[in-house]
């Protein structure tokens, strides 16, 4: 029970990695808010433990994550624990990437971070100790073809976690980023109709493709990439500050 009376909060909790992560906190003791959209998907991550609590909150709007955070931290206190996990991931050649589609990835897997990360530091006092990661991908230390939005926002969040760590170094808080390849996640089977078709490959196929994208060529769990944050998260990762960790199979 590690963190036993902290406050956590995670955004895009209610699939995926976020739901992960969240649920693991909650089993470490902590208070976890899980925001997200969805109320539905919400509900089903809380269903799992008294110590989850939904939030609808979309990261693309400022006044509902202001909002959101400041009402969380009002009733359950401050956010000690934060990861930055929403994010969407849409493909597609450059050369046809509209305005409007690189405008959108920006604002929720940058700007949605950057709003995150802020309205969850003004909940805090100088001393208290906190963590904050971000989930950003092995889009963030290398190029992705045909994700060209995609693997911007993923470097820029590296960025972010960079600058942070050098700006509050003197303060007892960690920015870090973990780095997952091709994790089976609703992401990733959502573009399995697009690669079956481009490929001309079946639904294992297509999994078989997103494998490939890891080194050791198998698709990673929703688990390997918990571990990686809840390591972050304890008090044995205090002095790893501004770091990106790769979770990919091997080396990127």
């Amino acid at each position: 029970m590690e963190h036993a009376g902290k406050h956590a909060l995670v955004t895009g909790g209610g699939t995926g990695i976020g739901a992960g992560i969240a649920i693991a906190l909650a089993k470490a003791g902590a208070n976890v808010t899980i925001t997200g959209r969805r109320a539905d998907k919400l509900a089903e991550v809380v269903a799992t433990s008294d110590r989850l609590h939904a939030l609808v909150m979309d990261v693309d709007e400022e006044a509902s994550v202001r909002d959101g955070i400041a009402a969380a931290a009002k009733e359950r206190g401050p956010i000690q624990i934060c990861v930055a996990n929403a994010g969407i991931a849409e493909g597609g050649p450059f050369a046809k990437t509209t305005l409007a589609q690189w405008r959108k990835t920006m604002t929720t897997n940058l700007d949605g971070v950057f709003l995150t990360f802020q309205a969850a530091m003004e909940t805090l006092e100088d001393a208290t100790p906190a963590r904050m990661i971000v989930i950003s991908s092995i889009a963030g230390v290398r190029g992705l073809k045909n994700a060209i939005p995609y693997t911007v926002t993923k470097h820029g969040v590296i960025g972010l976690i960079r600058g942070l760590s050098e700006e509050y170094m003197r303060r007892p808080i960690t920015f870090n980023a973990l780095c997952p390849g091709y994790v089976d996640t609703d992401i990733v089977r959502a573009q399995i109709p697009g690669v079956m078709k481009k490929f001309g490959v079946d639904e294992q196929g297509a999994l078989d493709v997103f494998a490939k994208g890891n080194r050791h060529q198998k698709l990673l769990e929703v688990d390997e990439i918990t571990a990686g944050a809840m390591w972050l998260c304890s008090d044995g990762a205090r002095g790893v500050n501004g770091q990106t960790i790769q979770i990919s199979g091997g080396q990127v």
